[in-house]
């Protein structure tokens, strides 16, 4: 069973900055792509940014280049998701999304609260 546990949400101002974690209870971290995708009150859960299991691709939704920055350290099962120059409609939740490429397996943690006040 595969747990994600994100940390890190809260509430900041804009052009203020946070770093979500997302922890992995997982045997073989690197096997599995990290992703982050956010969900605003009322709208469709969306893709933030991405990094391969290596940590040597990483892609992003427009808005978010350039301000946010995806990691992960493969030896604490833990990917990160800086995020600068925050804007209100950066106000989501933030979900973690773990996936194996090719397979059906694809985990999502429970969700971080980010609020952005303007």
């Amino acid at each position: 069973q595969v747990q994600l546990v994100e940390s890190g949400g809260g509430l900041v101002q804009a052009g203020g900055s946070l770093r979500l974690s997302c922890a992995a209870s997982v045997r073989t971290f690197t096997i599995y792509t990290m992703r982050w995708f956010r969900q605003a009150p009322g709208k469709e859960r969306e893709f933030v940014a991405g990094i391969t299991g290596s940590g040597g691709g990483t892609y992003y939704r427009d808005s978010s280049k350039g301000r946010f920055t995806i990691s992960r350290d493969n030896a604490k099962n833990t990917v990160y998701l800086q995020m600068n120059s925050l804007k209100p409609e950066d106000t989501a939740v933030y979900y973690c999304n773990a996936q194996i490429p090719g397979t059906t397996y694809d985990y999502w943690g429970q969700g971080t609260q980010v609020t952005v006040s303007s």
